[in-house]
């Protein structure tokens, strides 16, 4: 008997989850065309201004895109979630905004790809990745719920362009336990506990 309701119990559990998955669906779907959209928008005007409310990504939007965190990389939401989640969890706000930034302003910069997911794996064909996660061999699948969460507001914020770029423009960061030779041929805009920020001092980025 114990065992019955035991299974009973999970069989609801089951179905709860996925009629959960099945109404989240058409909110996801809704989610990641806005995202295209403003992607689009951003790699043909960095400079403009916010998304109009009826363009932008809301809160429960984003968050209804890989909920697991465990879903391909191939759509503008997850690619800038899980770029902000792996190179800057449990830091600050501030860190994991600046990461945001950076990808945001590649996206629109002469020497870098077209799309969100392109920038985030940009290298990765040479093993020469400019984002570390990609290319260290690991999985990549989230395994702190809270973390990621605060990294999809990030990400919906970073491409709705809600987000203010405390690193002024920056192309490149490194932590700041590392001392890359790169860093020395860029101008520092902007650092944060974790990271240090720069820009090309003239000319185009490589």
């Amino acid at each position: 008997m114990r065992l019955n309701g035991l299974l009973c119990c999970l069989a609801l559990t089951l179905l709860s989850g996925a009629a959960l998955a099945t109404d989240q669906a058409p909110i996801k779907e809704k989610a990641e065309a806005k995202a295209e959209v403003l992607e689009e928008k951003a790699a043909d005007k960095p400079d403009a201004p916010p998304a109009p409310k009826s363009e932008a990504i809301t809160p429960t939007e984003a968050q209804a895109v890989d909920p697991a965190g465990a879903a391909p990389l191939d759509d503008p939401i997850t690619c800038l979630a899980r770029s902000i989640y792996w190179e800057a969890k449990g830091k600050d706000n501030a860190d994991m905004e600046g990461v945001a930034s950076v990808v945001m302003n590649r996206l629109g910069h002469d020497g870098f790809p077209g799309t969100v997911c392109e920038v985030v794996k940009q290298g990765s064909e040479t093993k020469s990745c400019q984002f570390s996660w990609w290319c260290d061999g690991r999985p990549d699948q989230v395994k702190e719920d809270a973390e990621y969460a605060l990294a999809k507001e990030i990400a919906g914020k970073a491409l709705n362009r809600q987000l203010t770029d405390r690193t002024h423009g920056a192309l490149y960061f490194h932590d700041r336990n590392v001392h890359p030779s790169w860093a020395k041929e860029y101008r520092k805009t902007a650092e944060t506990k974790k990271f240090l920020f720069y820009k090309p001092a003239g000319g185009d980025a490589r």
